[in-house]
């Protein structure tokens, strides 16, 4: 190493010292930077001063032709040629607090709710952290009541569990997740509306998750106006919150509205990056960054856990679709709102027999999985002979099977049916729908594991 390698090295380590680069060319949302890309990687941070003075917070997401490429979080309005850059420190971390529960915040982990500033943590958290060595991680924990009886008996989820609840739009994605926030027997509930529509978020915070379900939350907010940097941002922000609760040996859930948007956002990113399209548009960086997000939640290395229910917007009601065919195979089950079920106005409109948890059989005791089994048997039966039975071209006794999922079927489907403002406990469920299938089970033989 020479002697001026060592001065400007020496020189880099000088605390407080500002590094300056200039704009060299903008397109599209892209921004090219030159004159200190050496000292820059992916994922560096980087205020521009536009020409009115505003400064415009980027972060690089590639490099080309010897230049920097950034993205802004804002709007590029009034950047152009040869504005200033500097480079940013200590941006890619956030320092949540407890106090943050009953508050909301955007993506950048910055207060919109109008309550003032937000106290600091003690400790920093990467925003993009990597999920907690596999060989570290707890084992899945044991059930966690969600408050919503079709998921708690059929589809149970247990502390740590990841699952993807999948619906086209206006089946009653959020009004699920917001009955599950006010419900729930968690102790903690981080919220990240990535993507979603400004005029409902309002409409969410007051209406569906109200004053109980909000105080003992954390809401993270990136609205579908914002650029893709802050949608993708919320996404990771809402994981990092949920790592600092999930240390303090909480169990948390964590809801994500949508990992669609999520991966709508990072396609976006790509190919302003000049990366080329794959599977419908998506670029191979979307299916290699969704599995590093979703894996961050689950059990931790300690007592704490993240069980994480990540809404996927199935588009077209494809369920087959890029993402979701991704996401499927990297959660641990998923909750199918169907819109056929919607229209007949039967809410929530979740289809027992196309959901799957695969914490099943084992998370129930021997009676428990009876009954889920026979259940699912008595609604199989009853959609087999559904057209038949519709049309009246079914004749009594032709099958006892079908017999009986006739007799049974509106029960099951009152049994499945429940209002917004209605809280259903765990042990509840079980024990109603012995009662509708005349079972006469004694839930005190088995409990849950």
């Amino acid at each position: 190493m020479t002697m001026i390698d060592n001065v400007l090295n020496e020189i880099e380590e000088i605390q407080g010292l500002h590094v300056y680069g200039e704009v060299a060319g903008v397109q599209g949302l892209m921004v090219e930077l030159t004159g200190i890309e050496r000292r820059l990687s992916i994922g560096s941070r980087v205020t521009i001063k536009a020409r009115d003075g505003r400064p415009v917070r980027s972060e690089v997401v590639g490099f080309k032709g010897g230049r920097a490429q950034l993205m802004p979080y804002g709007s590029l309005d009034g950047v152009g040629l040869g504005c200033r850059a500097e480079v940013s420190e200590g941006e890619g971390f956030v320092r949540p607090d407890a106090r943050w529960l009953g508050r909301v915040v955007n993506a950048l982990g910055e207060p919109i709710d109008g309550q003032g500033p937000l106290p600091i943590g003690p400790e920093a958290y990467r925003i993009r952290s990597d999920p907690p060595p596999a060989h570290n991680r707890r084992r899945v924990g044991n059930k966690l009541d969600l408050g919503v009886r079709a998921i708690n008996t059929f589809i149970t989820c247990c502390q740590g569990q990841r699952m993807g609840i999948f619906a086209g739009s206006g089946v009653g994605k959020s009004i699920l997740l917001s009955m599950f926030a006010r419900f729930t027997s968690a102790d903690v509930i981080v919220i990240g509306l990535v993507g979603e529509r400004g005029r409902e978020v309002q409409e969410f915070l007051e209406d569906d998750l109200g004053p109980e379900g909000l105080a003992r939350s954390v809401v993270v907010v990136a609205t579908s106006d914002e650029p893709p940097l802050m949608r993708r941002q919320a996404a990771y922000m809402t994981l990092a919150i949920s790592e600092y609760f999930r240390d303090r040996g909480h169990r948390v859930l964590c809801l994500m509205d949508s990992v669609t948007r999520f991966a709508m956002a990072l396609r976006e990113i790509g190919l302003s990056a000049g990366e080329p399209p794959a599977n419908k548009g998506y670029t191979p960086s979307v299916f290699a960054e969704l599995p590093r997000l979703l894996e961050r939640a689950g059990p931790g290395t300690q007592d704490g856990s993240i069980t994480g229910l990540f809404t996927v917007l199935v588009e077209g009601d494809d369920h087959n679709e890029p993402i979701s065919d991704a996401v499927r195979g990297i959660l641990d089950g998923h909750i199918v709102l169907e819109r056929a079920i919607a229209d007949r106005g039967r809410y929530p409109a979740v289809n027992i027999l196309r959901s799957v948890s695969r914490m099943l059989p084992d998370a129930n005791s021997d009676h428990e999985n009876a009954l889920v089994t026979q259940g699912r048997a008595i609604l199989a039966a009853y959609e087999d002979m559904a057209d038949l039975i519709r049309i009246g071209a079914y004749r009594k006794g032709s099958d006892p099977k079908t017999d009986e999922a006739i007799l049974l079927y509106p029960e099951i489907e009152k049994f499945l049916s429940q209002g917004i403002g209605e809280r259903s406990q765990l042990e509840e469920g079980y024990q109603e729908l012995a009662s509708i299938l005349g079972n006469g089970v004694d839930m005190g033989s088995g409990g849950p594991r």
